[in-house]
């Protein structure tokens, strides 16, 4: 899934293109209406596929800003803004054509779900295994979870935050994998990064918060925030179907030591792997304790 870096990325991309442009035109895919009609709620939430439609077209693209892991699109129609957010799940994917057949690989052309058609071009929204999200709000009090999130890591208080988060019964007693992955405790922060932090600092991903120092843990923070922007600067990592926006791969994937790693890169011991808060923690038995 897609972490910060990979969200932030795509922003940084969309921004130039996409900001100023207004939607003329919108199609969504048979596979959402399908979804709708079975009870399902496929990538649109909240919101029927045909009054989407109609609500959207016509909306111009203020802004593009990314908050944790969501893409905010501002937009405008007539007197009115509104919020459009969008996650990408496992697999969403944007692209900015001309053409449909611009989109090189197959299994992105294959599960288009959204087309939004401007003045100039196509904005694509794809998703193989449709796990992504687009809600229309007034603004982000309309979908209370998002006003649950952690401050941006980045953010002045985001570290004060952490510490207070982790001090909470409900934290102290979780492997710190686990607490490091939780959107409330640090935003955008997934698998990857943090199984990343873990093995700079030398810390088993199962170690219970409460048997980690303060000390410990503000510099795991700084190592967090550290790891985030050397990924955002490297285009983030592609693994399995992540992609920038028009198929562009990242590179973060190449700096990584731990995260799917059979051996040890400093040592040479075989690595282990354990299942926390639901996802594979890869670590080193000898490196980290």
């Amino acid at each position: 899934m897609p972490e910060l870096p990979e969200v932030e990325g795509v922003v940084r991309s969309l921004r130039p293109v996409a900001i100023g442009r207004t939607l003329n035109k919108v199609r969504v895919s048979e596979t959402i209406y399908r979804s709708k009609s079975e009870g399902k709620e496929a990538i649109l939430k909240g919101i029927d596929p045909d009054e989407f439609i109609k609500r959207m077209e016509g909306m111009k693209i203020l802004d593009i800003t990314r908050r944790s892991k969501y893409i905010y699109f501002r937009l405008k129609k007539g007197n009115t803004e509104y919020l459009f957010v969008n996650h990408l799940g496992m697999t969403g994917a944007w692209f900015t054509v001309n053409r449909i057949d611009e989109i090189t690989e197959e299994k992105f052309r294959k599960h288009i779900h959204v087309i939004f058609e401007a003045e100039e071009g196509f904005l694509i929204f794809s998703d193989i295994r449709r796990f992504g999200e687009m809600r229309l709000l007034r603004s982000e009090e309309d979908y209370p979870p998002l006003l649950l999130m952690a401050p941006e890591p980045f953010d002045e208080m985001a570290l004060s935050h952490f510490l207070s988060m982790c001090e909470l019964p409900k934290y102290k007693e979780k492997p710190i994998k686990e607490v490091i992955m939780d959107g409330h405790v640090i935003s955008g922060c997934g698998n990857i990064y943090a199984t990343e932090a873990l093995f700079r600092m030398g810390i088993r991903p199962s170690r219970k918060v409460k048997m980690i120092s303060k000390a410990r843990k503000e510099e795991l923070f700084i190592t967090i925030v550290s790891i985030l922007n050397e990924s955002i600067e490297a285009g983030g990592s592609t693994i399995s179907d992540y992609r920038n926006i028009n198929g562009e791969a990242g590179g973060m994937q190449h700096r990584l030591k731990m995260y799917g790693r059979k051996v040890c890169l400093t040592c040479g011991t075989p690595t282990k792997s354990l299942q926390i808060g639901g996802r594979t923690s890869v670590y080193c038995p000898a490196c980290q304790k």
